[in-house]
């Protein structure tokens, strides 16, 4: 067998321990146990909020009551709702504090992290006289050249070796003095 029959044998996809059936069975039972568990939890809330408006606002018997006791019920009411109210409000004012205090928190830990979104940003394109007028306003009357103050650099002019007669070079560096002059370099004669 070569070797990459044997690489394509070894790599090949393992069997799940599970048949297709007994795969599907798994499933069906546990999302029949979640419905099951959803309908009672539903009930439970229900039974819950009836015992807490039982518990809260008992029935009312009104037929019995006079018009004054009436009225003295109505105050009541209206007490019980201004506090009712103040509490939601309270709560309210804690609720948007924690959700600002969380946005605040999420902001640093995406600074920490270092990963910012950036807005996408689209090209425009001002000139400078218009950007001068954007910054300073009314101040900026008359264009600035800023060409005129740029600083001046003056380029150094390379120094070009003189190019010689090669003729010249080979005929000085013949012979023994040309030798002499190669060992011992330009300081020494």
């Amino acid at each position: 067998m070569c070797i990459l029959c044997v690489c394509i044998v070894c790599v090949s996809p393992r069997k799940p321990k599970i048949t297709a059936s007994r795969r599907l069975f798994l499933k069906t039972k546990i999302l029949n146990k979640t419905s099951t568990l959803l309908v009672e939890e539903k009930e439970q809330k229900k039974i819950e909020r009836e015992r807490t408006l039982n518990e809260r606002a008992p029935p009312l018997k009104l037929s019995e009551l006079s018009i004054q006791d009436l009225q003295n019920l109505c105050k009541e009411v209206h007490q019980k709702i201004d506090v009712v109210d103040e509490e939601r409000y309270d709560t309210q004012a804690k609720v948007s504090k924690s959700e600002k205090e969380i946005a605040d928190l999420n902001h640093k830990i995406s600074d920490l992290k270092g990963k910012m979104k950036r807005p996408a940003l689209k090209r425009v394109r001002v000139s400078a006289d218009a950007m001068l007028g954007a910054l300073l306003g009314a101040k900026h009357k008359e264009s600035i050249d800023f060409k005129a103050n740029l600083k001046t650099v003056k380029k150094e002019e390379e120094k070009k070796e003189e190019v010689n007669d090669w003729r010249k070079n080979v005929d000085a560096m013949s012979g023994m003095e040309g030798r002499k002059k190669l060992f011992a370099g330009p300081n020494a004669q």
